[in-house]
């Protein structure tokens, strides 16, 4: 793990109107580290992501991806910044009229301008990475949640980023189809790739992540490696909620 933050957030503040979702958010993540953010509904975990690569405006703060303050970037920079970083969203987010291989391979060819060959094989590849070459020419509809989730795996891979984001990436899919996910997901940490990953998935936190940030009344309210987290958290609110959680 790189001791250079490739993310660095300082005193992020999200409102909605009077109501405060972050507040005052201070942390880093280095190049090759995995961070599970951990906590209760409602704690702010996804608002927090989408202000990673700017899909949510911040209400204040700083936020540094490889040095730069991504809330100053214009239109321009900000579509540079999110093909660097992937986002993986719950709900997959795949377009219904495009089949597989187009999916994938849509922000290569628009974006990146990259020859439709090329832009094509590259595809294939990391359909094969995610176990569904042969579901290239298929179209959303006709595969199963769990397939959708690797495509769109696949999709944000394609533009081959420095960082992935993950906003509850299992949380739609039926418990069989879990598995093949974080599966791939475990593989993805496994090559190095850096990965801040919003979960429910405690056994996939505990083994793969690095950090665990628990986050509770917008804002990080425990930051320690998955051992120290899961063995010994400090707060009662972390107490609690490990309790709850892994007795459910």
């Amino acid at each position: 793990m790189d001791s250079k933050p490739v993310i660095q957030v300082n005193n992020l503040v999200k409102k909605f109107g009077d109501n405060v979702i972050l507040n005052g958010i201070n942390q880093t993540v280095h190049r090759g580290e995995v961070v599970c953010v951990i906590g209760p509904s409602g704690a702010g975990k996804s608002t927090f992501l989408r202000c990673l690569n700017m899909l949510e405006t911040p209400t204040s703060g700083e936020i540094y991806f490889q040095d730069q303050d991504v809330t100053k970037m214009n239109d321009k920079q900000l579509q540079q910044m999110r093909a660097n970083m992937g986002m993986v969203f719950q709900d997959f987010n795949l377009f219904s009229n495009m089949s597989v291989i187009d999916n994938v391979t849509l922000a290569l060819r628009k974006v990146k301008k990259v020859d439709p060959d090329k832009a094509k094989k590259t595809g294939l590849r990391l359909l094969d990475q995610v176990g569904l070459a042969e579901k290239a020419d298929a179209y959303p509809a006709n595969l199963s949640g769990g397939q959708q989730q690797r495509v769109a795996i696949a999709r944000a891979l394609a533009m081959n980023p420095q960082v992935m984001l993950f906003d509850e990436p299992t949380s739609a899919l039926d418990p069989e189809m879990v598995g093949d996910v974080l599966d791939i997901m475990k593989k993805l940490a496994d090559s190095g790739m850096t990965m801040v990953v919003v979960t429910h998935e405690m056994g996939f936190a505990k083994n793969v992540a690095n950090t665990i940030w628990f986050m509770d009344d917008g804002n990080i309210q425990e930051a320690a490696s998955p051992k120290d987290f899961f063995s010994h958290p400090k707060s009662d609110r972390a107490k609690d909620f490990l309790q709850k959680i892994l007795n459910a």
